[in-house]
């Protein structure tokens, strides 16, 4: 296309984007490693990788999804009160009153998406064998995003303060109150007296409160973004270093 080729030819692309199109492959090489964004990716890539019906884009979907969450997570913050008096009158003003209340169900649904995403991403690396080596450790860290993913859904699920996402957080704790190891009836509990129990390390208190609430809300907004962005990094990282997908 004329035009295309004529913007790509003007100095303020060539001036962020150089030796971009270069017909052998130590240049174009050359070009990758140069480039802040295109470094990000390997110097060489399968052609059957890149087609959509082989990668599913499940992986630029889940990236995508937790920047709007990122995004929108922080706007929320500044009406947002986590306190038992304030925190379900926020969320009633953010559904009704507020005028960017609706990021609020953005916030909602791009969540439940990435959930499902990242499973599919999980899946379509499976069965197309790209876990092997050498990216075997990066399956690995796919497994630790994709708890993450958990996590964050589960943490945020509290924050409504409403008798759904009480319960439901009651009943997932009790669930962790009988995790092995690290359960109140675990060994871990017993050697440190019951200082050390993965319930009431997640929940702050012996039952769902304020405590609960707040210690939640730190970790769905500081403490697990932070740990899924370093993941992320590290993940990308590897497809760097690894090769962008397996084989057929």
């Amino acid at each position: 296309m004329r035009w295309l080729r004529q913007l790509l030819e003007r100095q303020p692309w060539r001036s962020g984007f150089r030796r971009l199109w270069p017909k052998d492959y130590r240049s174009r090489a050359r070009a990758m490693l140069s480039n802040f964004v295109l470094h990000l990716h390997p110097v060489a890539i399968r052609q059957h990788a890149l087609r959509l019906r082989y990668t599913w884009c499940m992986g630029g979907l889940a990236a995508f999804l937790f920047l709007v969450e990122t995004i929108s997570g922080v706007l929320l913050m500044f009406y947002y009160r986590p306190t038992p008096e304030a925190a379900y009158r926020d969320v009633l003003d953010l559904t009704e009153l507020i005028a960017l209340g609706v990021f609020r169900e953005l916030h909602r649904w791009a969540g439940h998406a990435m959930v499902v995403v990242v499973m599919l991403h999980m899946l379509r690396v499976f069965l197309t064998g790209s876990y092997k080596p050498p990216r075997e450790f990066n399956w690995v860290l796919g497994v630790g995003l994709l708890v993450l993913t958990f996590l964050l859904s589960f943490t945020g699920y509290l924050l409504p303060w409403d008798q759904l996402a009480f319960w439901a957080v009651t009943v997932g704790s009790d669930m962790a109150a009988h995790a092995p190891v690290v359960g109140a009836e675990g060994p871990v509990s017993a050697v440190s007296g019951g200082a050390i129990d993965l319930r009431f390390l997640l929940l702050g208190a012996p039952q769902v409160g304020g405590e609960t609430l707040l210690r939640f809300y730190v970790w769905h907004c500081v403490g697990l973004p932070l740990a899924a962005a370093a993941l992320m990094a590290w993940h990308f990282w590897r497809v760097r270093k690894d090769g962008f997908s397996g084989p057929l």
